[in-house]
């Protein structure tokens, strides 16, 4: 009470309005009021149980069809390139003049018959890749494949280069002009615009990084011109190793793991005795869509693969105005992603999507871009993820596509790769490659290795036996810049039972 009265000593209030009130704050609640609260506790308790019985039927039950779907997983999102884990190669130093800027106003009519045929290259390279495919999933990254063959160019003798620029789309285009065009190529793809003006705040970010590096056995030398273009125009990197010690394989695989940002650990399983070099491009893209779908439209739904029903998890997106392309054989649309590349989406309406490919040609694809109209529409794309590996079937496309560097009769790499008098090809093709479709974006890579021999011809090891049970030498060594395979020690085993 005295809270009450102190009250009233600081504020002027009717003395009976101050019974009237401490009357009512004093007594004991009436039975209706006990009811009342006893009603509301009961209604909060009846409440309590349907939740937590709904909470339990749902998982027991019918699942909705939004918990169907699972949730999309980290995204890569490189802000900057890969940071070099090296162990033990020793890496060639070389001043790298700048990439070629391409000047909007004043295009480059042979660095623009170059890049279209690259383009040529990518759809001739994937139709003959086509039918290895069958009913299976399938990515490659064409230009991974183009750009160190175009470097190779300026390792090839000139009885081949012309065969090898026909190859490549470049016909009547030196070497010379190759090159330029693919210093211009990697100034655009790689941002070097952006980060040479500081433009915004991302100008070291970009969503394309490529790298391209040439590892050459210890015992052999670069050919001095080639270091010096492969720097300038290509951005290749020169790495010594010893491919008859496994740890070549690990450098290589290191190398592909880190211009991927680990997505592709590895490349190379071993190497041939023969091989000399291993020349090598990693590229790795990841950007998200400029309109995202929303995932809380994302539905299961049937997916009629060619083997049969299967499903697939649907992406939705609706636009009022949209570029589109049909015809008599397929519907097409131009997914754009923020930092300005794209995905287009054909659809073919014979249902045949390796036949479509394998008719693909550069001109079809730019018709679809540029006879697109305007149009609203509805899309229903489902979330893919793909990864495979090509090790035979490619070599055996880069033959057919009339690449003449896997001619060991020939070796026409011979004088122009190695300093070395010895003969040089390319032995084999490999590419790993991997894409990741969802709501956010799209992440993708590909490491492709053009193994290259040389010395010797590959059927001289074919067949051999060495059945080592009678007494023999061995030789133990290990490299120096000045004596080579230095020895270290030598001996003779004639009873390994005896100390």
């Amino acid at each position: 009470m005295k809270t009450y009265n102190n009250y009233m000593d600081t504020r002027s209030v009717d003395p009976i309005l101050h019974d009237k009130i401490m009357q009512t704050v004093t007594q004991k609640p009436k039975p209706i009021l006990q009811k009342r609260l006893a009603l509301r506790c009961a209604i909060t308790a009846a409440c309590a149980l349907v939740l937590l019985f709904g909470l339990w039927l749902i998982p027991n039950g019918e699942t909705p069809q939004q918990a169907e779907v699972p949730p999309l997983p980290p995204r890569f999102t490189p802000t900057s390139p890969p940071s070099r884990s090296f162990t033990s190669i020793f890496l060639h130093q070389v001043n790298a003049a700048p990439l070629i800027e391409p000047q909007w106003d004043m295009p480059d009519p042979l660095a623009v018959k170059a890049a279209q045929g690259a383009n040529d290259f990518a759809f001739r390279l994937s139709a003959a890749l086509a039918p290895n495919i069958g009913h299976d999933n399938f990515v490659v990254s064409p230009y991974s494949v183009w750009l160190p063959l175009a470097a190779l160019l300026n390792a090839t003798d000139e009885a081949h280069q012309p065969a090898l620029l026909a190859a490549l789309g470049a016909a009547g285009i030196s070497p010379a002009d190759v090159n330029r065009a693919a210093s211009r190529m990697l100034f655009d793809l790689t941002n070097e615009r952006g980060r040479r003006r500081q433009w915004g705040e991302g100008h070291e970010s970009n969503p394309i990084h490529i790298a391209n590096a040439i590892f050459v056995d210890q015992s052999h030398t670069l050919h001095h011109n080639f270091i010096q273009t492969f720097a300038d125009y290509f951005r290749g990197e020169m790495i010594q190793v010893d491919f008859l010690d496994p740890q070549a394989v690990e450098e290589v695989n290191l190398w592909a793991s880190d211009n991927t940002y680990g997505l592709i650990p590895e490349i190379i399983q071993e190497f041939d005795p023969l091989t000399v070099a291993a020349i090598a491009n990693a590229i790795f893209f990841s950007d998200t869509w400029l309109r995202e779908f929303d995932p809380y439209l994302t539905q299961r739904d049937i997916f009629h693969a060619p083997t049969g029903e299967s499903h697939g998890y649907f992406m939705e997106m609706e636009w009022s105005i949209t570029n589109y392309f049909e015809d008599e054989q397929v519907q097409a649309i131009n997914l754009p992603f923020t930092n300005g590349s794209g995905m287009t989406i054909i659809l073919p309406k014979d249902k045949n999507a390796v036949g479509l490919l394998a008719s693909m040609t550069d001109e079809y694809f730019k018709r679809m871009h540029d006879d697109a109209v305007y149009a609203e529409g509805r899309l229903l794309l489902p979330r893919f993820a793909i990864e495979n590996t090509l090790t035979s079937g490619l070599t055996d496309s880069l033959i057919s596509l009339g690449v003449p560097l896997f001619d060991s009769e020939t070796a026409p790499l011979t004088g122009g790769l190695i300093e070395e008098d010895l003969p040089v090809w390319i032995n084999s093709a490999i590419q790993v490659a991997t894409i990741t479709v969802d709501e956010e974006g799209a992440t993708a890579a590909a490491v492709t290795a053009l193994v290259v021999y040389g010395g010797g011809t590959a059927e001289a090891l074919t067949s051999f036996e060495m059945i080592c049970n009678h007494p023999f030498v061995f030789v133990l060594h290990s490299y120096t810049p000045d004596g080579g395979r230095q020895v270290l020690f030598t001996g003779v085993v004639n009873d390994p039972q005896a100390r």
